[in-house]
């Protein structure tokens, strides 16, 4: 950890010796949690309560000049697990944004990779549970804004996902890639007021699986923002999506056609001490089971502080999940509901310190169980933050 803080600080220091930044910093820290699921794997079937522990180092840094902004973390998970699930794997994120500007564009990039388990990041993002393993998750997007004139400008994006499981075919999961972009006008109305028409193309394509599937999903969108005050905004966007598939499996060709409406709408209030925000989606997203489905998801958010060193948030969220295509072992998926609630508490107890305790149940139903399963997960976490590196020029 300490080899690494000072490795990305003689970087830095190099690139500011050159001109190259104005400021730059590194924040590192060090958390350990103690675990507890008494249904990890959301299972109907008889099974024994999972419990373990984490140690994971990690460390964001950031740097800013008059044109330049970049933003990134580095961070591991040390993770084992005994009782019902015994395991141990490491998790790794490493995310990267990067904001380039000069008077009339902006290029851009968010992304990086992610190795986490299927039961973590793809579980919360489309709302099906899959078999218990390791993903590893690329993703790459660079984008480009060109602005006509003060109130008229130019935006366009390109996406590309690449999507593996450890033992994956073993456990009826498929590597899959995403690739496609988006370009449109987007206008400012108003000091308070954004409006953007967009054309989106989308190509999801399994990969080197028994069972094939392809499908391409192009369409419009028209998007609204609006700033009523300082602490309250608004955003909303929808349109259709025109999807194509075609699968491959025991020596059939089956192709599909159909048109998904898309949309989503996000309310933010911000207080002095408290943070509200409820949005409403629907998507089409990959799956690990080789296919795309259609989420639906209604989600809250809230956060007070009950002191400077205090703060208790909540987080909850309900899916209903059908299947877009045929999965690419045949067959289609049946409608999934799942809910979860996550209150937190959070205690800066020193400069250095915090400590953390979080509470999380979930609700899991589909046709394929007589009826529905819960879990309940405790965690609490101890985090270190070392002092902060700092250069500047």
């Amino acid at each position: 950890m300490g080899t690494l803080c000072l490795l990305l600080l003689a970087i830095l220091a190099c690139c500011c010796s050159t001109g190259l930044a104005a400021e730059w910093s590194l924040v590192p820290s060090m958390s350990t949690k103690a675990y507890y699921n008494d249904n990890l794997l959301l299972t109907p079937l008889p099974h024994d309560p999972t419990y373990g522990y984490w140690i994971s180092p990690g460390v964001e840094f950031a740097g800013k000049t008059e044109r330049l902004e970049v933003s990134g973390r580095a961070a591991l998970d040390f993770v084992d697990y005994y009782g019902g699930e015994p395991n141990r794997f490491t998790n790794v994120f490493l995310p990267l944004t990067l904001k380039y500007r000069t008077e009339r564009d902006e290029w851009g990039f968010t992304g990086g990779f992610t190795r986490d388990n299927t039961l973590m990041g793809e579980l919360l993002t489309t709302g099906i549970v899959l078999r218990f393993t390791q993903r590893n998750l690329w993703n790459l997007n660079p984008s480009w804004t060109r602005m006509v004139n003060e109130k008229l400008g130019f935006k366009s994006t390109f996406q590309f996902s690449d999507a593996s499981y450890q033992d994956g075919l073993r456990l009826g999961l498929v590597d899959y890639q995403v690739f496609g972009g988006t370009a449109g006008f987007l206008y400012h109305l108003t000091e308070r007021d954004d409006v953007q028409i967009t054309g989106t193309y989308t190509n999801f394509h399994t990969k080197d699986a028994p069972f094939a599937l392809r499908a391409y999903y192009p369409g419009v969108l028209l998007s609204f923002t609006h700033v009523f005050s300082e602490g309250l905004s608004f955003m909303a966007y929808g349109g259709p999506r025109f999807l194509n598939s075609a699968a491959q499996f025991s020596g059939l060709n089956q192709k599909e056609k159909d048109t998904i409406w898309v949309f989503a709408t996000n309310v933010t209030q911000k207080f002095d001490r408290a943070t509200l925000q409820l949005s409403v989606t629907r998507d089409i997203l990959p799956s690990g089971f080789g296919m795309l489905t259609q989420t639906d998801r209604l989600g809250a958010t809230a956060s007070y502080d009950l002191t400077e060193n205090l703060t208790v948030s909540l987080d909850a969220a309900g899916y209903i999940v059908d299947g877009a295509t045929i999965q690419a072992r045949g067959g289609r998926l049946l409608e999934q509901q799942l809910f979860y609630l996550t209150p937190r508490v959070a205690w800066h107890f020193s400069e250095w310190w915090r400590a953390e305790a979080s509470y999380g149940f979930r609700w899991r139903d589909t046709d394929s169980i007589n009826e529905p399963v819960t879990s309940n997960m405790l965690m609490l976490m101890l985090t270190y933050y070392p002092p902060k590196f700092a250069i500047s020029n």
